[in-house]
């Protein structure tokens, strides 16, 4: 009789769903598996996104020789204690360093393993559609954040762990298990390992006693005593992430303080949305509007007498409808519990709600909808036994599809924020990330207008201050940008960028002291910040005080992360101090280590020329141009010795002509220096009407801007080169 005995672990009906192993199994499981990399398919070809590079390119427990040790018994993780989801990228950067592709690869693999785990999970627990639930849960687009968001590792992986977990509770509870209790140790390390991973699976308790009921399992005493070092993991590890958030994070201040009832109204109607979300899979966003919760608004209290409502008719339905419908929607809830809003997150700064939280609890919901297809349809489809493996390949293809689409958003970075901002416009977050993308391609205009757009929408939003502070800097509102630092201050005082950006744009404006003290409390906020030290060494050169600079600038070059930057700022803070020759020698030192260090060479060209080294300036600029030829500052020096050198040998007229028409083009021919160093090649190559015709416009432009000096020197040039004179003014 055992072998025929319709208990977990063998099938039997025919109409069973279960996988034990026959071809028909493997052919489905493989077939689930191919679907779910075909619709994954473009994450494939992805890059990194917004914190991706906290967590993985620029994390640095990651590469040091100790951070094993770091991850698992340190504070220093940049997120939540997730010790085993960085250990994974541990061991990653080991094998494909910072390429993106082998990350995505293990994300896809993950969530492919978890499908097949759902599937024998569910089919274990005998229900009806048990593959189909596992394809909805694989191919729904919900689950695309989960996946092509390298960061959310965390939760595929804590997904494996969670489901193996469940795995083995249930060889546990099964009484025709030998030796069960070796499983009950297993699901207890399993639920560790998906701790470790995320500590959203704390909600794994629940799980084990709703299989129990679904079952109809005694839950006595000794039930509860096998439950109890669960919920003890799972308590212990929720207080270290509550803590964490709160202290670590900084989940305080008053955006975060929401009273007792207004958490229980943002609950209600999350817990729609994600349903919603889940029914009707449209304008899915990486971040959603965050909601504006009142007690005193009564229509807040829909979402939640809705839920209530649907409790109850749930419970109603019990009669005729069994456990499963009630065992599903209060899983749905309970694994939503912790990002409910009942506990503040970092992540409600932005929104309440984000797809990759419902990534393991749209698992009950879609349990349902394929049994309740499988019963529903099979009964239609009696007599046309093709119409629900059509209509499960139609639905499934959709999904997909829809799928397919939705991982194109998350391709890069740009796409990613582009995508955000055109589902929601009011994203601070997205228009801030957009517009600090924007500005490192040097599309400053569009990106100050995102930025502002982001501190109009988030006033208080310490980085968009800083940010759009940084945009109007480099567009030459200096004193605009001060205003926004100084915003992004009053918000955050230990934002040690900022200060670093606000003593720089202070040192700018010749508030020499105020700038230095700005320097001097970012380097007290962080003691390594080597930009902010290179900064506070070249403001105190300008205020004259050598010995300080040189202590700060000396100190710099012996900090990480690129000796031969460092050599190059110091020597670009000698040539400011005038002290040529030792600038000579930092910037060749810098070369020695980074021989293609373009700028190097263009400031060691500078320093030669102003050290009367007129022949090694021009070697400089020379190899300067070869790996960088757009430099227009570069070819108008060289093209002003070439023209106006008082050593023949130096001197080539055509080649002058050359670099100055370059120089003048790339600028857009309005800069009255740079046509005064043409003026001089064309005289110098024999054509003087062209030069003195450059040489007026040059003067016209001068004169324009009030440079009285350029303005005398060009008229002096222009009667030169009406006379048929070249010009020579170097030594």
């Amino acid at each position: 009789m055992k072998a025929t005995r319709n208990a977990p672990g063998n099938i039997n009906n025919p109409g069973d769903d279960k996988p034990g192993g026959g071809a028909r199994d493997w052919l489905l499981a493989v077939a689930l598996v191919l679907a779910t990399v075909l619709a994954y398919h473009p994450v494939l070809r992805a890059g990194f996104i917004w914190d991706d590079d906290k967590y993985v390119t620029e994390n640095p427990l990651l590469t040091a020789p100790d951070g094993l040790r770091r991850i698992w018994f340190s504070l220093e993780s940049p997120s939540q204690y997730f010790p085993l989801t960085y250990t994974t990228f541990y061991f990653e950067r080991l094998c494909w360093g910072v390429h993106p592709a082998g990350y995505h690869v293990l994300n896809l693999l993950l969530h492919a393993a978890n499908a097949l785990l759902a599937w024998r999970l569910l089919a274990w627990l005998r229900l009806p559609g048990a593959w189909l639930a596992a394809a909805l849960f694989a191919l729904h687009p919900v689950q695309v954040e989960s996946v092509a968001w390298i960061t959310e590792r965390k939760n595929v992986l804590m997904g494996f762990f969670f489901l193996l977990s469940l795995l083995a509770w249930t060889r546990f509870i099964d009484e025709f298990t030998k030796r069960p209790w070796r499983f009950y140790g297993l699901a207890l390390v399993l639920y560790a390992l998906a701790l470790s991973a995320k500590t959203t699976a704390c909600t794994l308790p629940a799980a084990l006693w709703l299989v129990l009921w679904l079952k109809k399992k005694p839950i006595g005493w000794r039930r509860w005593a096998q439950l109890a070092p669960f919920v003890a993991l799972g308590i212990g590890m929720g207080l270290v992430t509550v803590l964490w958030e709160r202290f670590h994070q900084g989940t305080q201040g008053a955006v975060f303080s929401i009273s007792p009832l207004q958490r229980v109204l943002i609950a209600s109607r999350a817990l729609w949305f994600y349903a919603g979300k889940l029914l009707w899979p449209a304008n899915l966003t990486f971040s959603y509007p965050r909601w504006s919760i009142s007690a005193s608004d009564p229509f807040a209290y829909g979402w939640l007498l809705a839920a209530a409502a649907m409790g109850w008719a749930i419970w109603r339905a019990r009669r005729w409808a069994g456990r499963g419908v009630e065992v599903a929607a209060v899983y749905f809830a309970a694994t939503l519990s912790p990002v409910l809003g009942f506990i503040m997150l970092w992540t409600f700064l932005y929104s309440f709600v984000a797809d990759h939280y419902q990534y393991l609890a749209c698992l009950g919901p879609l349990a349902l909808a394929g049994a309740g297809f499988e019963r529903g349809l099979g009964w239609v489809a009696k007599g046309t036994p093709l119409l629900k493996p059509m209509c499960c390949a139609v639905w499934l293809t959709i999904l997909g599809a829809l799928t397919c689409l939705q991982c194109r958003q998350y391709a890069d970075a740009e796409t990613l924020w582009s995508s955000t901002v055109a589902r929601n416009p009011g994203s601070f977050l997205a228009q801030n990330n957009l517009g600090v993308i924007l500005l490192n391609q040097g599309k400053t205009d569009e990106a100050t207008r995102h930025l502002k757009m982001a501190v109009d929408i988030q006033p208080d939003f310490a980085e968009g201050q800083y940010d759009l502070g940084m945009a109007l800097s480099q567009q030459g509102a200096v004193v605009q940008a001060i205003a926004h630092y100084r915003m992004a201050l009053a918000i955050h005082s230990d934002f040690a960028e900022a200060r670093n950006n606000l003593g720089i744009a202070l040192v700018q404006q010749g508030e020499m002291l105020e700038g230095i003290a700005q320097l001097q409390k970012a380097l007290e906020i962080k003691p390594n910040y080597s930009t902010a030290r290179k900064n506070l060494g070249l403001a105190l050169l300008r205020k004259g005080d050598l010995d300080g600079a040189m202590a700060c600038l000396e100190r710099t070059t012996a900090l990480p992360p690129d000796p031969a930057q460092k050599w190059y700022h110091l020597g670009n803070g000698l040539l400011q101090e005038r002290r040529f020759l030792e600038a000579i020698v930092c910037y060749r030192q810098a070369l020695s280590i980074s021989p293609r260090f373009a700028d190097a060479w263009a400031y060691l060209g500078l320093a030669c020329f102003q050290n009367g080294q007129t022949k090694e300036s021009v070697e400089s600029w020379q190899k300067a141009l070869d790996i960088n030829p757009l430099q227009p500052e570069v070819q108008n020096n060289m093209a002003t010795v070439l023209a106006t050198a008082s050593d023949a040998s130096l001197r080539d007229g055509p080649k002058a002509v050359a670099l100055g028409e370059q120089a003048n083009q790339a600028t857009g021919g309005g800069n009255p220096r740079i046509l005064s160093t043409l003026a001089a090649a064309y005289a110098e190559a024999g054509r003087y009407d062209e030069a003195t015709a450059t040489a007026r416009k040059a003067l016209i432009l001068a004169e324009a801007q009030k440079d009285d000096k350029l303005a005398r020197a060009l008229q002096e040039e222009i009667q030169l080169y009406k006379a048929g004179h070249p010009m020579r003014k170097t030594k």
